[in-house]
């Protein structure tokens, strides 16, 4: 694959962003560094060699659930910059 600078701007509109001709330089080296570094993955011989799922031999161990105190409401209440008497309030994001 190569990365020129119609794929760099393809990249760019995907993700939002702007680059100055000096960042689209250094980003197609960066990206033709990475992918010489995945075709050289490709010339290693793995022959007879496992494929690996899992990174060690545990699986899913879990802590028992069990229920214990937690924090008193009212003392967490009195800690926020704005609450009522059982939320917090935060300013409005979202418009209608």
């Amino acid at each position: 694959m190569k990365v020129d600078n119609a794929l760099i701007d393809k990249l760019a509109h995907l993700a939002r962003l702007t680059f100055s001709e000096t960042e689209k330089q250094e980003i197609q080296q960066d990206l033709q560094q990475m992918l010489h570094l995945v075709d050289k993955l490709g010339e290693l011989d793995v022959e007879g060699v496992e494929p690996l799922v899992y990174v060690n031999e545990q699986n899913n161990v879990l802590r028992e659930d069990v229920n214990r105190p937690s924090f008193d409401e009212q003392s967490i209440l009195q800690q926020a910059p704005n609450a009522n008497d059982q939320f917090f309030r935060v300013p409005k994001v979202i418009d209608k």
